[in-house]
């Protein structure tokens, strides 16, 4: 795959997420939840932390630490989609999570933590609150999983 089509991808999967981010925070108050489904709601979030909100009781030095970290994948992945343009569904997953990890980077660096509101829950248990760059990259990683277990024919 082409780097400007892997770039195209990761444009478009960063549109969808700072739109969508956008359109929530002009529409939503923060923390009240309204019911789409019997299973999810969508819900104004704030995590200043990463995944599961892991870090998010920091002190704020956590926003640099998981921004740099981003920000350096985001080179190696940029390098990697260079490298191994033959192989698309590789450079697909990659794109994916290149998009993903730049819309939640640009949600730290610019307001020092990410807006989730994509809330699923049974019952009273409820998954931690995510956003589509989040899903981009659960997605981008599955497909890395896959592509992992193909055959490699050199």
């Amino acid at each position: 795959m082409k780097l400007y089509y892997s770039l195209t991808i990761t444009f478009v999967v960063l549109v969808l997420d700072l739109a969508t981010k956008y359109w929530v925070e002009a529409r939503l108050l923060y923390g009240q939840p309204i019911p789409v489904t019997s299973f999810f709601n969508l819900s104004l979030a704030y995590n200043p932390g990463a995944a599961f909100s892991f870090l998010s009781d920091a002190s704020g030095w956590q926003r640099w630490l998981l921004s740099g970290i981003a920000l350096i994948t985001s080179i190696v992945i940029i390098f990697l989609l260079h490298k191994h343009a033959t192989s698309k569904l590789f450079c697909l997953a990659l794109s994916l999570v290149l998009g993903g990890a730049l819309g939640n980077l640009w949600d730290r660096i610019t307001l020092g933590h990410v807006i989730d509101f994509l809330d699923f829950y049974i019952g009273n248990y409820h998954w931690p609150a995510f956003n589509i760059a989040d899903s981009a990259i659960f997605v981008g990683a599955v497909l890395l999983i896959y592509d992992s277990f193909q055959s490699k024919n050199p």
